[in-house]
């Protein structure tokens, strides 16, 4: 099930949990990819190997992502002693950075040793920009988490040890001595006086005093320490020693996401609640709720002040960014409602440039001070790719498929290679795509999270073909009975006879190019994640069985010898000598006799959590990934032995050669790509995997 956190209709008093970043409620099941002979690689590599070598990542070796541009962006950071030098974290470890303002990126570093850090705040020493401090929690554990610290500019991290395993929420390091950080945990307020070589914790006295999700350190007095925690506020006017809750003015059980104090006039302070905005100018004694926002956009994930002009208040939340220019009196929306704000940035020396990190879109960029925005990710790419598809009708055409974007997903289409994306999704209202395959006349079909739909040749919106049609009674009495397909559709496969369809609801059968379907439920099973066909025999997957047929879909026998082994099967494949290949989180398997039997192949490749197994007609070999590395395994005897292959750096959903390089789709990097330097791997030219 995908899940949605419905950040717009939450009562006043609500569960306090940090804005959750999207893929943690992703659907993790895989479905098929397409590549067809491209020549696409070769000229998006030109470019981006000159921003690679610029990176200093071992994280991603030399692989290269080709996009498409955009997705989720958690935080924003700019050097105090070169603006144009911007650091941006993500949901998933990695930290990128760009020299020019926000223009073009490149990714500089990933922390942790998986894709479940969260990195809300990066922070650079104001005296020295090659100290750098990153706070990230963790998402498979919220109560876990590090703070990591460099000291060559974000090249290389090492954890704190004093901080290792907390789930930091917030940091600061203090606009009066750089020495001096503070870190707001789940356990509560830490602080450090000698630039996070020591720590204690100071806010032991109250126990009250957890959750920490925000930190404001005042401009003028370091003793004094403001915490928003996931119930309302509290303050130290004397580092620690004692707290007072603040709260009056605040709706009771509100959680407070951001603090900030005001740079000129620290008695003037604002705080976001679930519950919306609160000014304060008593330095935290009384709030007052501030008006001009309404009531569905006042989840308010970041305020920032622009440091040229205090009045001047941003104000992030789940429907837009808002302004103000009197210092609250009066606010303004400057986006549109869809936007997902998570941080802001503006930059000191020119207050007219302003960066979004957002949901979905990636970076959005104003030089007229917020009065409009435009995307600005180039080599920022953080999507969840499912599927990709090179055209066969013009090998300079790439389509992909994405989840968990909505109305900013669905479909991407290159026309020149990868160099440039535009988003074709018109039709597909917001819908998530698993799989994109090509009809013999060149149409694209996808299979989304509710139906099929077609684009036709020079087409430019999405068609619907949900059209399934019965019959039902005697030979006499037939009738068609016509019904529309709503399900989630994980797979298609096209053959020269038919198209079938696995579905949440059966298996789908067309004789007619998707005009109409016929169909269902096949030996009590209905909820199909996989299908595959070669001649008569056809394969067909649930998360733990798999239904065969050596007729062309005529009769079906049901593998009873798999289940005991298997409870999530992510995608099936069919040799060319008739194997079935079962890709799981129980691991590879594979069956000579169409199911009748199934043996667990592990000479060389992992026991479990195997992402796919594709077969590469061009050097007829197999290919499998895995969930717990970026390794590509190799098989040249039928998957008796396996061989360790790359090492890509990424996790992979799917590996594919297009014309001597590997190709593959990912779960939070996009389409990427293997090296000129390195194509002996893949010792494969022309033709692709299917």
């Amino acid at each position: 099930m995908l899940l949605s956190f419905p950040f717009g209709n939450l009562p006043v008093t609500c569960y306090p949990v940090t804005l959750v970043p999207r893929w943690e409620f992703i659907i993790r099941g895989d479905s098929s990819m397409t590549l067809g002979t491209s020549s696409f690689v070769n000229r998006k590599l030109l470019i981006a190997m000159s921003l690679i070598l610029l990176c200093a990542s071992a994280w991603a070796g030399q692989w290269t992502a080709l996009g498409p541009d955009g997705g989720d962006v958690r935080s924003l950071t700019y050097d105090p002693h070169n603006p144009d030098h911007i650091f941006l974290g993500t949901s998933t470890g990695t930290i990128f950075i760009s020299t020019n303002g926000g223009q073009d990126w490149s990714r500089v570093a990933h922390l942790g040793s998986g894709d479940d850090y969260v990195i809300d705040h990066i922070a650079l020493d104001p005296q020295n920009s090659e100290k750098m401090y990153a706070a990230v929690w963790s998402v498979e554990n919220q109560q876990a988490g590090d703070l990591f610290h460099s000291h060559n500019g974000g090249k290389t991290w090492e954890t704190v040890p004093a901080m290792h395993g907390k789930s930091i929420r917030a940091m600061s390091i203090a606009a009066s001595d750089s020495k001096v950080l503070t870190v707001g945990t789940l356990e509560g307020v830490f602080r450090s006086k000698d630039a996070g070589k020591n720590w204690e914790k100071i806010s032991s006295s109250n126990s009250e005093i957890k959750n920490i999700e925000s930190i404001a350190v005042d401009p003028k007095d370091l003793s004094v320490v403001y915490a928003g925690t996931w119930h309302l506020a509290w303050k130290t006017a004397d580092g620690g020693a004692t707290w007072q809750h603040i709260n009056k003015g605040m709706i009771d059980d509100s959680d407070v996401f951001s603090i900030i104090v005001d740079s000129s006039n620290s008695s003037v302070v604002f705080a976001s609640a679930c519950s919306g905005i609160y000014k304060s100018q008593t330095a935290g004694d009384q709030f007052q709720k501030i008006q001009g926002i309404p009531f569905s956009a006042r989840r308010t994930r970041v305020l920032k002040q622009d440091p040229s002009n205090p009045a001047v208040v941003y104000a992030g939340t789940t429907e837009g960014l808002w302004k103000t220019a009197d210092s609250g009196k009066t606010w303004k929306q400057v986006t549109n409602p869809e936007v997902v704000i998570n941080d802001i940035m503006v930059d000191p020396r020119n207050s007219q440039r302003v960066l979004l990190a957002t949901d979905r879109a990636g970076v959005l960029a104003s030089d007229n001070g917020a009065a409009s925005f435009t995307a600005s990710n180039h080599g920022y790419t953080h999507r969840y790719v499912t599927t990709i598809l090179a055209d066969a009708k013009n090998p300079d055409t790439i389509y992909v498929g994405v989840v968990n974007d909505r109305e900013l997903g669905g479909v991407f289409a290159s026309h020149d290679g990868g160099q440039h994306w535009t988003q074709k999704s018109a039709g597909l209202d917001g819908r998530d795509v698993f799989v994109l395959k090509q009809a013999a006349d060149g149409d694209i079909i996808a299979g989304t999270n509710r139906g099929m739909f077609e684009l036709r040749r020079n087409a430019s919106t999405w068609s619907p073909i949900n059209n399934i049609v019965e019959e039902k009674g005697s030979r006499k009495t037939k009738t068609a009975v016509r019904s529309v397909l709503t399900a989630k559709v994980s797979d298609i496969e096209i053959t020269s006879k038919h198209w079938l369809a696995a579905t949440a609801t059966g298996l789908y059968t067309s004789s007619n190019d998707g005009l109409s379907w016929n169909g269902g439920p096949l030996k009590g099973q209905k909820d199909f994640v996989s299908v595959q066909a070669d001649g008569e025999l056809i394969a067909v997957a649930t998360r733990s069985s798999v239904l065969t047929s050596t007729n062309g879909g005529a009769s079906w026998q049901e593998s009873n010898t798999l289940a005991p082994f298997v409870s999530s099967i992510r995608s099936l494949t069919i040799t060319p000598d008739k194997q079935i290949m079962i890709a799981s989180r129980e691991g590879a398997f594979r069956s000579p006799n169409a199911g009748g039997g199934w043996e667990h192949m592990q000479n060389g490749l992992p026991d479990k959590n195997i992402s796919s197994i594709t077969y590469d007609q061009s050097s007829h070999r197999l290919l499998a990934t895995s969930t717990e590395t970026g390794v590509v395994f190799e098989s040249r005897d039928s998957g008796q032995s396996w061989q360790r292959g790359p090492d890509t750096g990424y996790p992979l959903r799917r590996v594919s050669v297009v014309h001597g390089h590997f190709v593959a789709a990912t779960p939070f990097d996009g389409v990427v790509v293997q090296p000129d330097g390195d194509r002996s791997a893949s010792a494969g030219v022309g033709s692709s995997t299917n």
